[in-house]
């Protein structure tokens, strides 16, 4: 009901893609040229819109320390 059948099919690639191997291969091969693939996607996550909201949802948390409320 959550996962409909566009996220099975995708989750039945990406396990394919772990269990023939491929996708070890490609992170290898990503990480030997710099990660700059990785690194992009992991800017894109930083600027989505949960850490948005995460980052206004920890600022009212008054019981976290200071430098947990801010944007990591």
């Amino acid at each position: 009901m959550v996962v409909g059948d566009n996220t099975r099919k995708a989750m039945k690639k990406v396990l394919k893609q772990i269990q023939n191997g491929s996708f070890a291969k490609e992170w290898i091969k990503e990480n030997k040229k710099g990660g700059k693939k990785f690194a992009k996607l992991r800017e894109g996550a930083k600027r989505h819109q949960i850490e948005e909201v995460g980052e206004q949802l920890r600022k009212m948390m008054s019981w976290l320390p200071r430098r947990r409320r801010a944007r990591r």
